[in-house]
């Protein structure tokens, strides 16, 4: 078929006409995207997008073609794939930029956290960090510390705990530890 033929099929809302241009310009078209950091999925969708974008404009009849069908179509898909791709790149950064704010976020409250630790009794800072830090369980820390037994330690841990959390509410607002 020839181009002026399949635009007047395609106008007419001949599907036969869309298919043709399909099989006929699928590989062409979807080069560009896979050229281009696309995937298979990604290059598919972005052709039928274009021949739906021609299709539309072919029956509203608002298509004048100065070039090849081809040409157009190939603008088209290229037009939508920098769109993906500047879609992707601004969703790309601000993950990035959350990321890095998040890891800041947690950090200083680790800081934060450290810094009470220390500033407990040398049995409070042990008990938290081997509990919280090295994740040894309250039996482990129960030989660790040389107390009696488990409910010891347990008891001690939370007694620390309390006091820890005191010390982070009296020196530090709740933005700076929770936010």
């Amino acid at each position: 078929m020839k181009d002026h033929e399949v635009l007047e099929r395609v106008s007419r809302g001949d599907e036969e006409a869309l298919d043709y241009l399909y099989k006929k310009h699928y590989k062409m078209m979807t080069r560009i995207v896979l050229n281009n950091n696309g995937s298979e999925d990604e290059a598919k969708d972005v052709f039928q997008d274009a021949l739906l974008v021609f299709w539309q404009k072919a029956v509203s009849g608002k298509l004048v073609l100065t070039s090849k069908i081809s040409t157009y179509i190939y603008s088209i898909c290229l037009n939508l794939w920098r769109k993906e791709l500047d879609r992707k790149s601004r969703h790309s950064s601000e993950e990035v930029e959350q990321s890095i704010y998040q890891d800041y976020e947690k950090n200083e409250r680790i800081k934060i956290i450290t810094d009470c630790i220390n500033q407990l009794g040398d049995t409070c800072r042990r008990i938290l960090t081997y509990h919280y830090f090295d994740g040894l369980s309250m039996t482990d820390i129960a030989d660790k510390l040389n107390f009696a037994n488990t409910d010891t330690a347990k008891t001690k841990k939370y007694k620390c705990k309390k006091k820890l959390d005191l010390m982070v509410k009296r020196n530090y607002s709740s933005q700076d530890v929770l936010d």
